[in-house]
């Protein structure tokens, strides 16, 4: 070999990279999101309750067909009724995105605070919350997604024991550039 190509050789583990970052700094997505759910909070009436859930989330890492990121978001479940639950949450998401299909399965682990009261003879508080979701994105425009469904489990501490909402959702979702 001639000095010149051995020379080009060794860059190129440094272009790799440069590609490498390159791309998944351009893959980075932003979506912006609200959901109407119906959350079964097992609480002392053990009723239905439902309001709207609200969000941005970005993701920040992507491989091919996996993404990888953060969801922020807040809930304020039955804003008219008796029982109340009221969240702020914040964590890890990851996706996958098939290119030939436009379904976008996603799970998310969320920390944050849950405010929960349940009516006037019972105790209102705000403690520590927790929530696992997963759900499904449709793209029904090329930056427009139709949440088809999202399945939430959570827990906060009431009372003596625990209270572990479980909620259905569907909403929409910008996704922006």
């Amino acid at each position: 070999m001639t000095s010149s190509l051995v020379a080009y050789l060794r860059h190129l583990p440094r272009l790799f990279l440069m590609l490498f970052v390159v791309t998944i700094a351009a893959q980075a997505q932003t979506g912006l999101y609200v959901e109407y759910g119906a959350s079964k909070v097992d609480a002392p009436s053990n009723d239905w309750i439902y309001g709207p859930t609200f969000g941005v989330y970005h993701d920040f890492y992507s491989v091919p067909f996996v993404h990888l990121g953060a969801d922020l978001r807040g809930s304020v479940l039955g804003i008219s009724q008796t029982t109340t639950l009221y969240s702020g949450l914040i964590g890890p998401r990851v996706s996958l995105h098939p290119k030939v299909l436009p379904f976008m399965p996603y799970l998310e682990g969320l920390g944050g605070v849950g405010h929960y009261d349940f009516g006037v003879r019972e105790e209102s508080n705000t403690k520590f919350e927790y929530q696992f979701l997963a759900g499904v994105d449709f793209t029904v425009f090329p930056r427009l997604d139709w949440r088809v469904i999202e399945f939430s489990y959570g827990g906060l501490s009431v009372f003596n024991g625990d209270l572990h909402p479980k909620t259905l959702s569907t909403g929409l979702v910008l996704r922006l550039p």
